[in-house]
């Protein structure tokens, strides 16, 4: 049973993993996988359940490299290059701009003038539902604008 799931194991670790670290993986889930079968309740969950060790294992390989090559101190250390508060301002503000009409009222009466959900929909004629729907869209392509 282990020989032959191994291969699928193998494609999925592959996905998952580093290249250098995927045999590794495929190879630790296996002896997992065979000293812990008992404990299985169901057949059925057998494939995901081997899946997720294999995703463990990939995930413990890639905390044990960047703790060894010292990435995980490094990126507390170095400090972010934030913009100024001034180019925010202009980049959010170009940002507004760029929406529909229908879409900057939204994100303005909301997020500038504090409306509920209820006093927008009243406001806007809509449902709570399409005005949660339409201030998502809204922010979600103020969101692509600031981020292109």
């Amino acid at each position: 049973l282990l020989a032959r799931s191994r291969q699928d194991l193998r494609r999925y670790a592959e996905y998952h993993c580093s290249v250098n670290d995927v045999e590794d993986a495929v190879q630790e889930s296996l002896i997992l996988v065979s000293r812990k079968l008992g404990s299985l309740r169901s057949l059925e969950c057998f494939a995901s359940w081997m899946f997720r060790i294999v995703k463990r294992e990939c995930n413990r390989l890639k905390r044990g490299r960047r703790m060894l090559t010292g990435e995980a101190i490094t990126d507390e250390i170095l400090p972010c290059a934030t913009p100024e508060a001034a180019e925010w301002r202009q980049d959010v503000a170009s940002a507004l701009e760029s929406l529909p009409h229908h879409y900057r009222e939204i994100v303005l009466l909301r997020d500038l003038e504090g409306l509920s959900i209820a006093e927008l929909g009243e406001r806007l004629g809509l449902t709570p539902m399409a005005t949660k729907a339409r201030l998502h869209r809204a922010r979600a392509l103020a969101r692509e604008y600031l981020l292109a």
